[in-house]
């Protein structure tokens, strides 16, 4: 499996139980840079935090007492033999001890790697920095990828490195759904710069999402937070903002600890900052109690939390940064179609915009702004024929409608074609042979931001035959496009539902998988069901393959197929979510997934610890 920010990948051969783990996440936070590394691959199997702050690549490994150490690795791996050299890190730097062992690693000749400098534990200076723009990366690597997008409520974030690179690194926004319309906003501002700092984010974020899943009151969040950064010296002083809205009722319930209280734009364009208890920043005065304040967002107001940075610089009277965010704030909100974008960063990018000065960004800006709407979108009703003649009519309605919403037009265009799908295998094979009955497609949001498709016919389904050629799927394509398709077949009539929850993405290409992996993916038709056998170390790339080819060989999830890992070297996180969905798919339609997959080996060991155990038949 690989691992997430915030997490330690697990070794190569892992066998689990609370000793490894324990294991695991020590090697994870040690100072010294630890690598475990094959013959077979330049990048390593695992490394921990220092290593992968470093970066992983062999050509990346430093030079210590002028011997490359990648040459060294080179000689382990070759002779088998275990070497040791200390000497100065690169020219002149501090003394440090290179450790290299043998390893099996997947059946095969390894290494296990260890850089650790001369007092590296308290002096991360010893260390390479990392350059600029591995900074930003690391930072909006760790924000959110995407915005809840509710009916009631338009949320929009963005955040900008300082000019000054010296500068950047430490703060944050998210939000986090908490169910029946409410949702968690919180802007933060970890102590200190670059990497360091961005870390400490990443693990106040952590926990910040932990604590409001388990009690999302503010003084119970607030209270968690607090106890955590008292724990974790580069938490500890950082500054945090979250609040609970309720976008039905517009019920805003917040606390703060160290940070700038949140702006109000009312519907009139009327500025006016919310009351703030004051506490000291995280960590800093443990017990300290937390005074929770309440405000009701009028419909058409908006809410502006942002980071020290919007309001940083020189100023001869204090007020003269907050006057001017509200200045922005209210300029940018009354532009006309400002709440309408499709993006997810406006109008919170153009308030980051408006605070900058001649001179850049004195300090990292994180923005977050929630507008609740004046009223909400009313569902979409279709009653039509089910006739090919009609499909053009119900994409510019259904695609209308989810413009409205506020959908990017990737998450929009994945709809309309799954929605064209449902109604095209209506039109087709629903009345075959009699005249075209009646269609109905009906469309709603929950308050959750939970889309719901329903297109139903009066006629009769027939399932596809074993292999349809390029015929029969319908259900593969829709089933690729969104979370959840359900078909239920009654005594007269079909209703496919099809779901997805609602997000506000970049509009740009997310970054995607490689295009070239080292798995294997067949589908062998000859026995009484498909069998799709994958072979090799299954990336992200390869995981996307098995995707496609367990919904070709199931036509779409409404036939068994089995799946054969007997072959597969490594089985990351993407493939355990593959394998997941299409459990799931096969559960909804009576059928159940059966996996083959070695008992001892690394595979059905990964399968086994995610919990599929339950959800597949393992064999």
């Amino acid at each position: 499996m690989t691992s997430s920010p915030g997490s330690p990948p697990p070794l190569p051969g892992q066998t689990g139980g609370e000793g490894v783990a324990v294991l695991v996440a020590a090697m994870e936070s040690a100072p010294a840079a630890i690598y475990v590394l094959g013959a077979a691959t330049t990048e390593p199997v695992w490394a921990n935090a220092r290593a992968r702050d470093l970066g992983t690549g062999r050509d990346r490994l430093p030079v210590v007492d002028g011997t490359p150490v990648a040459e060294l690795l080179e000689k382990v791996l070759r002779t088998g033999r275990p070497q040791t050299i200390c000497g100065p890190l690169g020219a002149g730097g501090p003394a440090t001890t290179v450790m290299v062992r043998p390893l099996r690693v997947h059946d095969g000749p390894g290494a296990l790697l260890v850089v650790e400098p001369q007092d590296a534990a308290t002096d991360t200076s010893l260390w390479p920095s990392p350059p600029a723009d591995g900074v930003e990366q690391a930072q909006l690597s760790l924000l959110p990828p995407s915005l809840p997008l509710l009916p009631d409520l338009h949320l929009s974030g963005s955040y900008h490195r300082a000019s000054v690179e010296e500068h950047a690194g430490g703060d944050w926004f998210d939000t986090v759904a908490l169910g029946s319309g409410r949702v968690a906003l919180v802007v933060g501002d970890a102590v200190g710069h670059g990497v360091p700092a961005a870390g400490a984010m990443s693990r106040l974020r952590g926990a910040m999402r932990s604590s409001a899943l388990r009690d999302p009151s503010p003084a119970a969040v607030l209270a968690a937070l607090d106890a955590f950064a008292a724990q974790m010296e580069d938490v500890e002083g950082a500054s945090v903002f979250y609040g609970v809205l309720d976008a039905g009722t517009g019920d805003f319930a917040y606390a703060a600890a160290g940070h700038p209280p949140p702006l109000v734009v009312g519907p009139d364009g009327t500025t006016r900052f919310l009351p703030v208890p004051t506490r000291p920043p995280l960590g800093s005065l443990p017990g300290v109690a937390t005074t929770v304040a309440q405000h009701v967002l009028e419909q058409g107001a908006t809410l502006v939390l942002f980071s020290n940075g919007a309001v940083a610089g020189p100023a001869p009277e204090a007020s003269q940064p907050l006057d001017r965010l509200a200045e922005v704030a209210a300029g940018v909100l009354a532009t006309p179609g400002a709440l309408e974008s499709e993006g997810p960063a406006e109008p919170a990018a153009a308030i980051a915009e408006g605070v900058r000065s001649p001179e850049g960004w004195l300090d990292d800006v994180a923005v977050l702004v929630a507008h609740r709407r004046d009223d909400a979108q009313e569902p979409l009703q279709m009653d039509l024929t089910a006739d090919p003649a009609a499909l053009p009519g119900v994409r510019r309605r259904l695609g209308s409608w989810l413009t409205a919403l506020g959908m990017g037009e990737q998450d929009r265009v994945g709809v309309m074609v799954a929605v064209g799908e449902a109604c095209a295998n209506a039109a087709e094979h629903a009345y075959r042979g009699s005249e075209p009955g009646p269609m109905s497609v009906t469309a709603r949001v929950d308050v959750d931001g939970v889309l719901t498709v329903t297109v139903r016919d009066e006629g009769t389904w027939r399932p596809p035959d074993r292999d349809p050629g390029d015929r029969g799927r319908g259900l593969l394509i829709m089933r690729q496009l969104v979370d959840r398709v359900v078909l239920e077949e009654e005594a007269k009539g079909t209703t496919v539902t099809l779901s997805l929850r609602l997000r506000r993405s970049p509009e740009t290409d997310e970054d995607r998988p490689s295009a070239s992996s080292s798995a294997t993916v067949t589908v062998d038709r000859a026995g009484p069901r498909p069998v799709v056998r994958v072979s090799g170390a299954v990336d992200d790339f390869g995981a996307e393959q098995m995707r496609i080819r367990l919904l070709e060989a199931s036509h779409g999830g409404t036939g068994r197929v089995e799946l054969d890992l007997v072959g597969v070297s490594l089985f990351s996180s993407a493939a355990v979510r593959v394998v997941l969905a299409v459990a799931r798919i096969g559960g909804d339609e009576g059928w159940r997934l059966v996996v083959h997959a070695p008992d001892g080996g690394i595979t059905r060991h990964v399968l086994e610890i995610s919990g599929l155990g339950g959800l597949v038949d393992l064999r």
